[in-house]
């Protein structure tokens, strides 16, 4: 006889889990592309990919990655220039960092097998707990629990937990409630059913602002509604703290008598933003690039429209000026040019990591 999907522990709503399950069963997202799946590349890839995105947006960059790399190995062996070209506009690139070293780490020191346990997976490359948790539950059916954010705000509304999760001790015993409300027993079925559960709860669900708590299947013990206080969980204290700046960027063109464009990119230096992508030279200020420029060329500068770009923690706003100039040989920019720089055809552009902003400034949708 199959044991009940309860859960234990003391001021905990014993039959979680079983709602949740069931409701993601009949109600859950089911037809998403890394879903149906026990293989641990294709889950961590979507979980790594989903951090900080929105679904819509990795579904468009999901399948292409995948057709490009199909496995562990062939990202192992990729290039980090073509893993940051095809990462290129997902944004948050420390992430693409750390999954190609992350292949790399399975490939020669597990021989191209992810670990089986949540534990392990956590000492690889940019796995957390959260991203740990869950591959072994998908993949393994191991009993534990995801604690993204989403999830964080589901438990804190439905359990009223004043902890401040801006601290690493309140996040840790939230998650130690999160192993409290897992299935007794579950099946691998059963985890995959709650994880996943856990997942569209918060959602498409019990969401930020406006939670639709007429449609959650565990409105009824859920703590906040109870007592209407849902506005005030989770408590965070730390408020992000947003700097605006704005960035002059030299778009130097070269187009030759084929009409080849090239421009002129350098790589953006560790650690910094955009680091380790390609992009066109940085000024702090309109004066610092006029300064920079030889005599003979400040005069050819086009500056373009301005362009804002949001970045985590900043607000940038981009002041894009180009110079077509005659060559490559010019002796003006001979003497001026970066040898870090290097001229990259238009056409090429593909094959390199750029910025979004910077893709569409140097290739706009209607070019």
């Amino acid at each position: 006889m199959k044991a009940p999907l309860t859960t234990s522990g003391p001021g905990l709503p014993l039959d979680f889990a079983r709602r949740l399950i069931d409701w993601q069963r009949c109600h859950g997202r089911s037809a998403l592309p890394w879903q149906h799946t026990h293989d641990p590349y294709r889950v961590w890839l979507s979980e790594v990919m989903l951090q900080q995105t929105q679904v819509s947006t990795v579904l468009h960059y999901y399948p292409r990655f995948l057709a490009r790399f199909p496995d562990v190995q062939r990202l192992a062996a990729a290039t980090p220039d073509e893993v940051m070209a095809l990462w290129s506009g997902l944004g948050y690139y420390s992430r693409a960092r750390n999954l190609h070293r992350c292949a790399q780490v399975v490939v020669q020191e597990h021989g191209g097998v992810f670990p089986a346990r949540a534990e392990l997976l956590q000492a690889l490359p940019g796995i957390g707990a959260s991203t740990a948790a869950a591959i072994a539950a998908f993949c393994h059916g191991e009993r534990v629990s995801i604690a993204d954010g989403n999830v964080r705000r589901v438990l804190a509304r439905l359990l009223a937990f004043d902890g401040d999760l801006a601290r690493p001790a309140s996040q840790r015993a939230l998650w130690d409630l999160a192993q409290a409300l897992l299935p007794e027993q579950p099946t691998h079925a059963d985890m995959t059913a709650h994880t996943q559960g856990l997942m569209d709860l918060g959602a498409t669900v019990c969401t930020r602002t406006r939670p639709q708590c007429e449609r959650c299947p565990v409105a009824g013990l859920c703590q906040a509604r109870a007592s209407g206080t849902i506005d005030r969980f989770p408590v965070k204290s730390r408020t992000l703290k947003r700097r605006h700046e704005s960035w002059w960027l030299l778009l130097l063109q070269h187009r030759d008598a084929h009409g080849v464009t090239r421009w002129w990119l350098q790589r953006r230096p560790a650690p910094g933003i955009w680091a380790g992508l390609f992009c066109p030279p940085v000024f702090e200020s309109e004066t610092a690039l006029r300064a920079g420029l030889p005599p003979a060329l400040v005069d050819r500068l086009a500056p373009q429209a301005a362009v804002a770009h949001s970045l985590t923690h900043r607000e940038l706003r981009l002041h894009p000026c180009v110079l077509a100039c005659d060559g490559p040989g010019t002796p003006e920019l001979a003497a001026w040019s970066d040898p870090a720089g290097q001229w990259v055809d238009a056409a090429a552009l593909a094959e390199h990591g750029l910025p979004a902003p910077v893709r569409l400034l140097l290739a706009p949708p209607d070019a």
